[in-house]
């Protein structure tokens, strides 16, 4: 059976997430406008850095602080190729940090998709409110 939209992009997330270098959570991140993807992100450290799944963890009060978020990345990525993500949708296998999600308003994204409710900050939820972005959980179980 052919899959709904937010389906599909939420597939592509978690294929994205299997990059990722820092196990304390497989994270991957899809932006789509119109149904096309513009970019992805997954988390993991910066270009030309040691890894987690390298070295171990950089651990800073219980974060651990070596990797950049996978929104982050996928908004890096846009910047790093002249893509505009204004009016985009983000696609993202976790619910996003306050950090990625004042980044997102900023990029300019309309709507987040998530699946797993990593951890809720409220501060995120009323950054998120009152800038309008529209906030949707899809139940997803990678195959």
């Amino acid at each position: 059976m052919r899959p709904d939209w937010d389906s599909y992009f939420m597939k592509i997330a978690y294929a994205v997430s299997e990059r990722s270098t820092c196990d304390r959570a497989f994270v991957g991140c899809v932006l789509v406008l119109e149904k096309r993807i513009l970019t992805t992100g997954f988390n993991g450290s910066p270009a030309g850095q040691e890894h987690c799944d390298e070295v171990g963890h950089l651990m800073v009060d219980g974060h651990c602080v070596r990797t950049i978020h996978a929104e982050t990345n996928a908004i890096i990525q846009a910047a790093l190729h002249g893509i505009s993500t204004k009016g985009s949708t983000c696609y993202v296998t976790h619910l996003p940090c306050i950090n990625c999600t004042k980044a997102l308003i900023n990029a300019g994204i309309v709507k987040i998709v998530y699946s797993t409710a990593y951890r809720t900050d409220e501060n995120a939820m009323t950054f998120l409110k009152s800038a309008n972005i529209e906030l949707a959980q899809k139940e997803f179980k990678p195959e």
